[in-house]
């Protein structure tokens, strides 16, 4: 992906062409051997480190900021000074693994922007070099040595902007190499997926029978074609191939999972259990209750009014870590209800993403994403009362 992006642009090509030591790692653009002086009034070597804004995939807008990283000391003027004309921020900034840059400097050109990398790049080494070759007439940036793109098996199909544009690239690491089973793919799993094959999660596995059917469309996300309906495909296998378009590693299991596969569950980091059926969620929170997997159930519920004038429901999220077993078996409903409402497919794919939200909220509050400070194991969303409550363990 790194040698794609380097051939598909050409200030990135003219960067690498003209001998500038450039490297393309988690949708950062870094430049090696970048001469400076240092406090001592010595020759070193930084690195600059630019965000990449991307306009398509592949394709590089203009910089989305004048501003830019560097790994180093603070570069100074021949006679020992830090260089004034650049300095911004210092401390530490780990953006991505195995790079942390040490300062972020401004140097905002006249038109308020860099037309492209190479007018930035070039710029910022002709500010910092130009101090060093004061000293040492022969130190250059231009240095012609090859990097070799380290190999990050992305499970993207195209570059992951988000991250490095935001610079939470090493907290988007920490989902990484996940393996993760999402059973139930009616309304709520689907919603869970949606956003789970947005992260880096190694591998998304799919379990669910039934067809994709009409109403299954209208409670999930995005929108299926009358086409796509005709395939008749299943639920799992339909999922799968929407999010081909964007990611590897989401593998449908085209079956229900019953007393002779709920083992496989065991294998998996982490679970989210989205099914109706009160037996079957008893079968796999009984099956996964010795083990280390930790997994979220969900639930809803949907009322009429009184007057039958109005909905009303509730959204559930139970959490289960070998922490909290206990307390979220006992949270956990295992039998199975007689909820003609629900079970009548009302269109409720707000409930559905509410759900799935609050389940993966969570997940990646426990996976350290998110910051979490109230380790609660229950969560109930109400919808009249436009309130979540929640349930901590007991101290």
């Amino acid at each position: 992906m790194s040698r794609q992006l380097i051939s598909r642009n050409h200030d990135l090509q003219r960067l690498q062409a003209e001998g500038f030591e450039i490297e393309i790692r988690s949708n950062l653009l870094l430049v090696h051997s970048v001469p400076y002086v240092n406090s001592r009034r010595e020759v070193a070597m930084g690195t600059l480190v630019s965000e990449l804004t991307t306009v398509a995939p592949g394709v590089l807008d203009r910089p989305g900021t004048h501003q830019i990283h560097f790994v180093g000391e603070h570069p100074c003027t021949p006679d020992g000074c830090e260089l004034v004309q650049i300095k911004n921020a210092t401390g530490q900034y780990p953006l991505a693994e195995g790079v942390v840059a040490n300062h972020y400097f401004s140097n905002k050109p006249r038109a308020g922007f860099y037309a492209d990398y190479y007018e930035k790049v070039t710029t910022y080494v002709r500010v910092i070099s130009n101090q060093a070759r004061a000293i040492d007439p022969k130190a250059d940036a231009r240095t012609f040595k090859t990097i070799d793109p380290i190999d990050e098996d992305s499970v993207f199909l195209y570059e992951e902007t988000a991250s490095s544009r935001a610079g939470i690239q090493q907290i988007s690491a920490k989902l990484k190499q996940q393996r993760i089973a999402i059973v139930g793919l009616g309304g709520t799993g689907a919603y869970i997926l949606d956003l789970v094959a947005k992260t880096h999660a190694g591998e998304i596995h799919l379990y669910d029978g039934d067809a994709f059917r009409p109403h299954n469309a209208f409670r999930s996300p995005g929108a299926a074609s009358r086409a796509a309906l005709d395939r008749r495909l299943s639920k799992v296998v339909y999922h799968a191939e929407v999010h081909s378009a964007m990611r590897k590693g989401v593998i449908p299991h085209e079956v229900m999972i019953t007393e002779e596969n709920v083992g496989d569950l065991a294998g998996y980091d982490f679970v989210f259990i989205c099914v109706d059926k009160g037996s079957v969620r008893r079968l796999i929170v009984e099956s996964l209750q010795d083990s280390a997997v930790r997994f979220i159930d969900v639930g809803m519920g949907v009322n009429l009014t009184d007057d039958k004038g109005h909905l009303w429901g509730t959204c559930r999220i139970t959490t289960s870590t070998p922490e909290t077993r206990s307390q979220a078996m006992a949270r956990i409903p295992k039998a199975d209800r007689d909820d003609e409402l629900y079970g009548s497919n009302i269109q409720i794919a707000e409930l559905n993403s509410v759900n799935a939200a609050l389940a993966v909220f969570k997940w990646k509050r426990i996976t350290g994403f998110y910051l979490d400070d109230r380790a609660e194991y229950d969560s109930t969303f109400n919808v009249g009362l436009n309130q979540l409550t929640n349930e901590e363990p007991a101290p």
